[in-house]
């Protein structure tokens, strides 16, 4: 992990390399193996990933209740990112008051990673507000954007069952 590869990752935009080079110091990298289900929904989630190298899935639990009283609990890919893409994951359970995890991730290949623990992000953003403000700034459009994303799904999957239910 070198600064210039960091400073492709949304969360570092507008970071200079002494600015990035004090997460670097706390991330550790990481190799995970293809087929490795690395991230568990619902789990305790103390840390975010960039993805270096390699391909993930990210899954969620359907979760229906059933006739019977039993519960579905399969799981539905929602999407699957590229190192290509410089993506950060893991990041919305930095702001979920119990810390869980929104979903599970999944190596389709081999990956290599870069880990910061939330305590170690948390703490360089408290002692460095000017950086703090710009990497919760980033992470804000990040999030923002992924909820536009949801939005846009569900209002696809409501039109398509209103579609089926009309017929």
């Amino acid at each position: 992990m070198d600064i210039n590869e960091l400073k492709q990752f949304e969360i570092f935009k507008n970071l200079n390399d002494k600015e990035v080079s004090l997460f670097k110091e706390k991330m550790k990298k990481i190799t995970i193996a293809e087929g490795e289900n690395f991230i568990v929904e619902g789990d305790v989630g103390d840390s975010i990933y960039l993805l270096l190298k390699g391909n993930v899935r990210i899954n969620q639990a359907l979760t229906l209740s059933m006739h019977k009283g039993g519960l579905d609990n399969r799981e539905k890919a929602i999407i699957n990112l590229s190192a290509n893409i410089k993506p950060l994951f893991g990041e919305m359970s930095l702001f979920d008051k119990e810390d869980r995890r929104s979903a599970s991730v999944i190596a389709i290949t081999e990956c290599q990673l870069g880990q910061l623990m939330k305590d170690d992000l948390f703490s360089i953003c408290d002692k460095n507000t000017d950086i703090g403000y710009k990497v919760m700034k980033n992470l804000s459009k990040i999030l923002s954007r992924k909820v536009i994303e949801t939005n846009q799904n569900v209002l696809k999957l409501t039109t398509a069952f209103s579609l089926v239910l009309e017929r």
